[in-house]
């Protein structure tokens, strides 16, 4: 008998001790390098401490797994927190019931949040218009550019001077093409990199209303004669073999890892996979600009993904939550992150212990995508908010395929964006009254 009760006070202590670890449910879209960043950052998150366990899944690129999250809040099984890449914000802000800002998760849980310790473009970008702070900053990143230094010295270029303006640019593939490059430029995420952060760049407007931040009534402008001039830039550019289109989203990262594309236009979190992957030195670099464009450049924007917190759960969870955003939010852990990813440092904290370290200097451009986006904004400049902005970049992509197919001239594409892109806002401003 005293054998059987032992026993039965061991099981039921094991219950209870499984019991008391709350599991926080987090889907997410980071894969490769940045999958195994999310798992690093969740399993020493649950070593830190026993009463939470984040589970982070997989759920597909950034599309897929936003319409995996709403789909899931509307059968009542969300996961905790749903990242969402940085078009899917006014959305989500505009989703009557289904997130819990994330200003409010952290005063719950009885965790200290200050939105101003976070990089001002970066929680400005975030917080609604009533200046409560919806999201929690998480991968965020801008547009920068990357060359293979090895192309660049059978080019005959400077393997340490990387082009500044676009003319340069066309100057450098011209001579990449002659030493036998089959892809001297390519660009990921065309409509991100080409059109919104090339906007914000040289300080003109994408669209109207601040962006889409001074109201639902904001209509797109992509369509101005120095878009065009870009547009008709890359497309003859793509006719003489200098730029090759390579896919929509990141699907040109490849391109550039495998070394078969000398310079590149994308995220500065690729900057992970291409450390991994690439087997040749490469520098990362500002944007270029058009140099007789007045102000530029000005400031890219951000890109990436936050976290946001779903509606319904647990008390328990909510400061799980917490918890788990706080332990992400600390200098040391973001410091690591942004070093490790190339994303940017959320918080100034983070930034300024990074350049203690020493780290900018050991690995020259790395710094890039931070001093693009602390410098002052403008309205044209401080980013792009709008609604359906998913199916707003879907037309984007597929209206400029059509240039490089030769099937429309870029102002004809850039026109019809713009019209089909603006039907989708007046649905969304209707939608949302």
């Amino acid at each position: 008998m005293k054998l059987k009760f032992v026993v039965a006070a061991m099981a039921a202590t094991l219950a209870l001790s499984a019991q008391a670890t709350t599991e926080i449910q987090w889907w997410h879209s980071m894969d490769g390098a940045l999958n195994d960043w999310v798992n690093d950052l969740a399993k020493d998150f649950n070593a830190s401490q026993s009463e939470y366990k984040v589970v982070p899944t997989y759920k597909g690129q950034y599309d897929e797994s936003m319409a995996a999250g709403i789909a899931a809040y509307r059968a009542h099984n969300a996961p905790d927190i749903l990242q969402v890449f940085e078009v899917g914000t006014a959305t989500m802000m505009y989703a009557k019931g289904a997130v819990k800002p994330v200003a409010d998760v952290m005063k719950e849980g009885g965790v200290k949040f200050d939105p101003k310790a976070y990089i001002p473009a970066v929680t400005g970008y975030y917080t609604a218009p009533n200046g409560q702070m919806m999201s929690m900053p998480f991968n965020s990143s801008t547009t920068v550019f990357y060359y293979n230094k090895d192309a660049f010295k059978a080019a005959g270029l400077d393997p340490e001077k990387a082009p500044t303006t676009w003319p340069e640019v066309v100057a450098d593939a011209a001579k990449l093409k002659i030493s036998g490059s089959t892809c001297p430029f390519t660009t990921s995420w065309m409509t991100w990199a080409q059109l919104e952060s090339f906007s914000t760049w040289h300080n003109t407007s994408y669209a109207s209303k601040s962006n889409g931040f001074g109201g639902l009534d904001a209509r797109l402008e992509f369509n101005s004669p120095l878009h065009v001039r870009h547009f008709e830039n890359l497309s003859n550019m793509a006719k003489q073999g200098l730029f090759v289109y390579k896919g929509r989203a990141s699907k040109a990262n490849s391109s550039f890892t495998s070394g078969e594309c000398a310079m590149f236009v994308g995220s500065s979190g690729s900057y992970a996979g291409f450390k991994r992957d690439a087997k040749f030195p490469f520098a990362e670099s500002t944007l270029p600009y058009y140099p007789d464009v007045p102000g530029a450049p000005q400031n890219t924007i951000i890109g990436g993904a936050s976290l946001w917190v779903m509606s319904g759960k647990p008390a328990e969870h909510y400061k799980g939550v917490a918890k788990f955003f706080e332990y992400l939010s600390s200098p040391q852990v973001q410091a690591a992150s942004h070093q490790r990813t190339g994303y940017l440092p959320i918080t100034m904290a983070a930034f300024e212990l990074t350049e203690k370290s020493g780290f900018y200097k050991k690995n020259p451009g790395t710094d890039v995508a931070v001093n693009q986006m602390i410098r002052k904004t403008t309205d044209k400049s401080r980013g792009v908010r709008l609604g359906n902005f998913v199916q707003i970049r879907q037309i984007v992509d597929e209206e400029t395929e059509q240039i490089w197919t030769g099937k429309k001239t870029a102002k004809q594409a850039l026109d019809t964006a713009v019209a089909r892109g603006n039907e989708l806002l007046v649905k969304f401003q209707a939608a949302n009254k």
